[in-house]
């Protein structure tokens, strides 16, 4: 072992903590780090939400905050070309039918996505191979949005400048 201290179970301190629970009340934090047999004996994994937080009731609210028709019977929308699903379907089951609806139904996921997690794009990690590549790859899109930005507000010796950026960054990725 690389010299990785192990937390032990808070409970029975015989095995490794492997449920980490964290809880704030009245700004205090309290954390606690337990087996998976204890925390299953004190009914950790049992979670009571109630009959009104179903996926239908949460997806309902954000369509509603997303400037989407909180009323169903008012969501219309594509159907997906592949599986025949709409968009309807999705709002009352909180699924997709299948990987085509994610660009059948762009327009009316983008919204939720948005309020969901801060942005439309996903920002992950970069692997450890090749994160060079990427990185440049995003760096170039960035660019290229503030360019085409420049652009719009007419702003052209700016968008010069972006261009001039874009075509040295370009000229790195060439072998």
């Amino acid at each position: 072992m690389s010299g990785q201290v192990v937390q032990m179970c808070q409970r029975c301190q015989t095995k490794p903590a492997q449920v980490h629970f964290s809880k704030v009340v009245n700004g205090e934090k309290s954390e606690r780090f337990l087996c998976e047999d204890c925390a299953r004996e004190e009914g950790a994994f049992h979670f009571v939400l109630g009959p009104q937080f179903t996926v239908q009731h949460v997806l309902g609210g954000l369509i509603g905050q997303a400037g989407l028709p909180a009323n169903r019977s008012q969501l219309e929308g594509p159907t997906c070309p592949q599986c025949g699903y709409t968009f309807r379907e999705f709002a009352d089951s909180g699924r997709l039918g299948c990987d085509h609806c994610y660009a059948t139904f762009q327009n009316e996921l983008s919204p939720l996505i948005l309020r969901l997690h801060g942005r439309v794009q996903h920002r992950g990690k970069f692997p450890a191979r090749g994160a060079q590549q990427l990185q440049a790859k995003r760096e170039l899109e960035q660019l290229r949005e503030a360019m085409n930005e420049a652009i719009k507000r007419e702003a052209f010796e700016e968008a010069a400048q972006i261009r001039d950026k874009i075509k040295t960054l370009e000229g790195r990725q060439t072998p």
